[in-house]
């Protein structure tokens, strides 16, 4: 089994959008990889990897098994496994993970949370999309 070097590469089976436009308030509960590029004013809690696009913004907490945050986050982020940050994302809240990814650019305002024990790792963006 190939292992894959991001959570973008790593995902199977079909994928649910919530397109840019839309805004979802209350709670998102489900399994499946999930992308966002709209608004959401709620909490989620995913079995499965979520993408928060860079037109995408959220408000609430945001759970899932894996995350990447591109948009803005006005909350908590939490993967159960692991947590990318990309380099176009606003982060206001706290961050917790299993493993964390910070692009170059991105700005944080607020605590990050490694359960692994490790620290953050910093990265550049260099692939588009």
């Amino acid at each position: 089994m190939k292992l894959k070097r991001r959570i973008a590469d790593s995902g199977t089976g079909p994928t649910t959008y919530v397109a840019p436009g839309t805004t979802i308030t209350g709670t998102v509960t489900g399994q499946g990889r999930y992308v966002f590029c709209g608004t959401v004013d709620g909490d989620c809690d995913i079995d499965g990897p979520v993408t928060l696009a860079e037109s995408a913004v959220w408000r609430g907490t945001l759970r899932a098994t894996d995350v990447i945050v591109a948009g803005e986050v006005e909350g908590e982020v939490i993967a159960k496994e692991r947590l990318e940050i990309g380099g176009s994302a606003r982060v206001r809240g706290r961050l917790s993970g299993h493993s964390i990814a910070v692009a170059s650019g991105a700005v944080i305002d607020g605590d990050l949370k490694v359960a692994s024990g490790g620290t953050p790792t910093t990265f550049d963006e260099k692939r588009k999309g």
